[in-house]
């Protein structure tokens, strides 16, 4: 992993765009995970700093996979060959666009409330972005700045996919890449630390810059770490992914089971396990599916092919030495809350809890009945067909159960605070049902909020 996190990679690419130090010059970072970098390298180039608001429209049945993004302005980018391999209907294909424009226009109006856009008339548009997957965000990106007047537009990245760089080099008058791996899965592998960027954090940024880069707060040191590392777990036929991370004195350790098409690398999940780390609990995130098989859908729905996965990774926790004897948790998001589910009710192993996020609990089928472990279904308010799933599920439930509903938040919980939310919500039912027998401890000191 090259780069540290998105401080670091910002200060690195700043140093392969020092010939765009110029007057004329506008560095715009895509948010939100762009912003962080984007800010380091305005810093640089003593530059103007500016966000393009874009949204990624993501597969229904496998939200991290882009079928395209939208922009300010009406501007909209598909990806045809996503499109079609992955069977997305025009029915479809207007759900999700709607949902986003929406989102977009909420973060248009919260990034600009209080100055206006920098004009990009005539002037070089350095767009920045964490990291490029599949391109669309940055497309569209590319085309925002383009309908606002920009004389020339370079797209700058810390590390790209080849394909990416390769279908943007005519969009861009210039695309830059510090990292363009062989191998490329998701931008998040090549990050030490990925958390998700906060509506706030880009906010503060974006004051900060037009205070002429103020120093930040320093961040408190965090607690040391007994195993923090990649690891490799046999299954079946496969090798499957994960990071391990087991903090000292662990009170328990949290399997997360992300499903749809979602790797160990997603910021939303990286986010909730740095939660539970810091509340003393081990997390192991991991990959149900190999990337070929991630691009199937039948796949992605096959519940008992993930959770006989999950649990051949649940019997290899048995075999490290720093977490063979803690109670064990299961996260599960998406189809992977109904693996989860399913898995749980294995008598291979001893699960003690389960936390599903905007999951599809329902998925486990006439297998809920047998769930024995706690469980704890976190919805979003505003995820209405995903809601009702979930009060189903429920009802199914004979084991201790709850529902909890998260107001204002979608699928995704990419709503100011939602996720965070969520993150607490499932801290502390890991807390209180991972704690070792007889043991008054909870949670360790601080709200594992960011």
């Amino acid at each position: 992993m090259p780069f540290l996190d998105r401080r670091d990679a910002g200060r690195r690419l700043a140093g392969r765009l020092q010939a765009f130090r110029d007057e004329n010059t506008v560095v715009l970072g895509l948010p939100r995970g762009g912003v962080p970098v984007a800010y380091e390298v305005a810093r640089a180039l003593d530059a103007p700093l500016d966000v393009i608001v874009v949204r990624k429209l993501g597969v229904p049945y496998q939200p991290e996979l882009a079928f395209g993004a939208i922009g300010e302005d009406g501007v909209r980018v598909l990806n045809d060959d996503v499109v079609r391999m992955a069977h997305v209907t025009a029915e479809e294909l207007t759900m999700v666009e709607r949902t986003q424009r929406a989102e977009l226009q909420r973060r248009s109006a919260r990034f600009r409330r209080a100055r206006p856009r920098v004009p990009l008339a005539g002037r070089t548009a350095v767009i920045i972005d964490d990291g490029m997957a599949t391109g669309a965000t940055a497309r569209a990106g590319c085309q925002v700045a383009r309908a606002h007047g920009a004389a020339r537009v370079v797209l700058a990245v810390p590390v790209g996919s080849r394909e990416a760089i390769h279908d943007l080099a005519g969009e861009a008058d210039e695309v830059i890449s510090l990292e363009a791996p062989t191998w490329f899965d998701a931008v998040g592998q090549w990050y030490v630390h990925f958390g998700q960027t906060s509506d706030d954090e880009v906010c503060d940024l974006l004051r900060r810059a037009a205070e002429r880069f103020p120093e930040p707060v320093p961040p408190p040191a965090a607690d040391p770490l007994l195993r923090d590392e990649e690891v490799t777990v046999r299954a079946g036929q496969v090798s499957l992914a994960g990071h391990l991370t087991v903090p000292e004195n662990p009170v328990g350790i949290v399997v997360f089971a992300h499903g749809s098409g979602s790797s160990r690398h997603s910021p939303r999940n990286r986010y909730v396990a740095s939660v539970l780390n810091r509340a003393g609990l081990g997390t192991l995130l991991f990959d149900l599916l190999t990337a070929e098989e991630e691009t199937h859908r039948a796949r992605v729905f096959d519940i008992e092919l993930l959770a006989q996965r999950l649990v051949a990774v649940t019997r290899w926790l048995g075999t490290q030495a720093e977490v063979n004897d803690l109670r064990i948790g299961y996260f599960g998001a998406s189809t992977g809350a109904g693996a989860a589910l399913r898995a749980a009710t294995d008598p291979q192993v001893d699960v003690a809890a389960v936390v599903s996020r905007g999951g599809r609990p329902d998925l486990a089928g006439d297998e809920l009945t047998a769930v024995r472990a706690p469980t704890l279904l976190i919805v979003g308010g505003s995820d209405d067909v995903v809601l009702e799933l979930n009060r189903r599920a429920q009802a199914a439930l004979t084991c201790e159960s709850a529902l909890a509903v998260v107001p204002g938040a979608t699928h995704l919980f990419e709503e100011p605070g939602t996720l965070e939310q969520a993150a607490v919500l499932a801290r502390d039912w890991f807390a209180e049902h991972l704690a070792p027998p007889g043991s008054d401890e909870r949670v360790r000191s601080g709200t594992g909020t960011q």
